[in-house]
């Protein structure tokens, strides 16, 4: 049965280099488990790699900020895999990510327009005010588009379409760093 087991953070394991193991009742070898050290965790899989790596991004303005090579670029394990799935969470409640058009700023500009129509500041509904006007409608915009994405992993790229791109949303004024989780997973 294949399966997972994670070890403890600084675990060590000497495992050889996928080595192939069998075993009764079973004549089609089996890769043996592997280590995999990925700087917050340790995780051994069996036939297959799992990664998992946070990344944090310099503070931004207000607005949706193109950020795939950023995030593509923290996971260079990707080129190594014939199939598999990158995902990004935010970890953060004032702030999101989205695929969305990359090759005209103008999308970002109207999709912010339309994101301050739908939460406008200083609205009188809100009651959650104490980190200022702009805290409650990006808690509100976040909550809409989404704190993850997902990209499926093919011949080691990512498949976006043609115009697709990860882009951080900063729904602050005045944010600081944001902090991403990226999580890999394939063969």
């Amino acid at each position: 049965m294949v399966g997972l087991w994670f070890a403890r953070l600084g675990a060590e394991l000497a495992l050889p280099a996928r080595p192939l193991i069998t075993s009764l009742g079973n004549p089609k070898p089996q890769p043996r488990p592997a280590l995999v050290q990925t700087g917050e965790r340790s995780v051994i899989v069996v036939g297959g790699v799992w990664i998992s790596r946070t990344i944090e991004l310099p503070a931004l303005r207000r607005g949706l900020h193109l950020v795939t090579a950023e995030i593509i670029g923290a996971m260079p394990e990707i080129a190594g895999l014939s199939a598999g799935l990158l995902h990004a969470q935010i970890l953060h409640t004032s702030a999101a990510l989205t695929l969305n058009e990359n090759a005209d700023p103008s999308v970002g500009i109207d999709l912010a327009t339309w994101l301050d129509e739908i939460a406008p500041e200083e609205a009188a509904y809100w009651t959650h005010t104490l980190e200022g006007p702009d805290d409650m409608p990006a808690h509100a915009k976040a909550a809409l588009l989404g704190a993850s994405v997902s990209v499926p992993i093919a011949a080691g790229l990512p498949q976006l379409g043609t115009w697709q791109g990860i882009h951080l949303c900063e729904l602050r004024d005045h944010a600081g760093p944001r902090r991403i989780v990226l999580t890999l997973a394939g063969e």
